[in-house]
């Protein structure tokens, strides 16, 4: 049996191979984490302009799919700690919906978040390092980042830049309230998927039959934006560039937020306060149809992080 020490040298050696440094915090468990609270608390006061916006996965199913192989060094890599299985996204039947739009083309989503995103909870560093289920957390671990690093590794493949991508994602962010705001389903529909679309059309519909209209704004800049997950799914097992990607982000902006009846009357909120909120969006693109742009898929809860 392996002692630990050689298993620390066997990790490390994979760390270096690589390229993840040994300081990561869901690698080896520094003191960074997803689920550490915002330090003012003031998330739990309004994680968005109206409740109804608040409702966990948005439902989407986690319907059966076959694993799809990736072919990357990486993965061949990470052998020894998958039992001789590499990495895999997740593999939809193709859909044959696409419409032109313009120059551009919307295409079907597959309509589920591939592997929500959730914290990951520290672990001490002996029980990481000296139990059996502590290493098969850091293997877990090991895992979920190269998932990401190889999911942002073809992306970049397609021009992707962070920086440009994060101003858009929070354009994105700012629009798709206004038109939740505003009740512009029509417009709506262009920004978001398929599965995404129907739930925030029943969302304006419960609001509007409790408040006659609504005051949104959101305080620019953005306070903070940063990459919580990033997938890919496969829709044809014989071409491996037939993907769709999801961008996980965390984006935690300040907002104002008054709500009205039918005499003007404000019932809710206050637009003369700014409210920190904490937001989780998925955003997905295909990246095998030219002119394929990014929409958002889905939102995951902020209560239980």
């Amino acid at each position: 049996m392996m002692t630990p020490f050689k298993r620390l040298h066997s990790l490390r050696s994979l760390c270096h191979s690589s390229q993840i440094p040994e300081s990561s915090s869901h690698l080896l468990g520094s003191c960074k984490s997803y689920s550490s609270a915002l330090s003012n608390g003031s998330e739990s006061n309004l994680r968005s302009f109206y409740p109804h916006l608040l409702k966990g996965h948005d439902g989407f199913p986690f319907a059966g799919v076959k694993p799809l192989t990736l072919r990357s060094t990486m993965a061949a890599e990470l052998s020894i700690f998958m039992n001789d299985k590499r990495m895999v996204t997740t593999q939809v039947k193709p859909s044959a919906q696409a419409r032109l739009v313009g120059t551009q083309i919307s295409i079907s989503s597959p309509g589920f978040i591939y592997e929500p995103y959730e914290p990951r909870k520290k672990i001490p560093f002996l029980k990481r390092w000296f139990t059996r289920s502590g290493w098969k957390r850091t293997k877990s671990d090991i895992i979920l980042e190269m998932k990401n690093a190889y999911a942002i590794a073809k992306l970049r493949k397609t021009g992707y830049s962070k920086s440009q991508f994060y101003n858009e994602a929070a354009n994105m962010y700012k629009e798709i309230n206004t038109l939740i705001a505003v009740g512009d389903k029509k417009s709506l529909r262009k920004a978001v998927t398929e599965k995404m679309f129907s739930v925030l059309k029943n969302e304006i519909k419960q609001r509007e039959a409790a408040w006659s209209r609504v005051y949104w704004e959101m305080v620019v800049p953005v306070v903070k934006i940063r990459t919580l997950r990033a997938r890919l799914i496969g829709v044809d097992p014989k071409d491996l560039n037939k993907v769709f990607i999801q961008l996980t982000l965390e984006i935690l902006t300040k907002q104002k937020f008054e709500a009205y009846d039918a005499n003007g009357s404000v019932i809710a909120g206050d637009k003369n306060k700014e409210v920190l909120v904490r937001d989780i969006w998925v955003f997905e693109k295909s990246m095998f149809h030219p002119g394929a742009y990014w929409r958002l898929c889905g939102r995951i809860s902020t209560k239980t992080q």
